[in-house]
């Protein structure tokens, strides 16, 4: 278990809400910060880095460590797409001595909290309003109608679980959702 000094920040949101802009304007802004890798089994996107963005492995790995016990917490977010914390990660970057900030989704968010309690900021990004939501997924220009809508089903769902958090910024304007959000850390890592 954590002890007091180890610290984690965690930001959740539905996907599109913002908080992987949130999250990246943070780790610029508070050099004591350093992103929580997650680990995922799905195939990386654009850009995307294994070892920077994310973990990328196979079902199958990612399912052995499962069994191992070697997450902090893992979901299945979508049909046979598993994404998780692996508990290395953590110790990693507090041998660093840095504070992980956590991007992850909400189920996750709940059960890293409830195993380090006293360590946790958590802090839920929520769009202005689900049509809001919707219309920023579509313009990015990777989903299907499908996947759109069971990417909004899936935001309306937990959106019902914010109140789980310590705070929920909504982010109509991102500079705001940011300077919100700087007001917290601040105050987070001064303790």
């Amino acid at each position: 278990m954590a002890s007091h000094n180890k610290k984690i920040i965690i930001i959740t949101a539905p996907s599109g809400a913002g908080k992987t802009s949130i999250t990246h304007f943070l780790l610029e802004k508070y050099p004591q910060l350093a992103f929580s890798i997650s680990a995922a089994t799905r195939s990386p996107r654009g850009n995307e880095v294994d070892g920077k963005d994310y973990y990328f492995m196979k079902v199958e790995d990612f399912q052995q460590k499962i069994q191992k016990g070697e997450f902090v917490e893992w979901e299945m977010v979508y049909e046979g797409k598993y994404y998780g914390t692996l508990k290395k990660e953590l110790d990693r970057l507090w041998k660093e001595n840095k504070c992980p900030l956590l991007d992850i989704d909400v189920k996750g968010a709940i059960h890293v909290q409830t195993q380090y309690p006293q360590s946790v900021l958590s802090i839920f990004i929520e769009p202005p309003s689900v049509r809001e939501l919707a219309r920023r997924l579509a313009s990015r220009g990777t989903e299907t109608e499908e996947s759109l809508q069971t990417r909004v089903n899936k935001a309306e769902y937990e959106m019902s679980f914010s109140h789980h958090f310590h705070h929920v910024i909504v982010n109509d304007d991102l500079g705001e959702a940011c300077e919100e959000a700087e007001k917290l850390i601040t105050a987070f890592l001064a303790k």
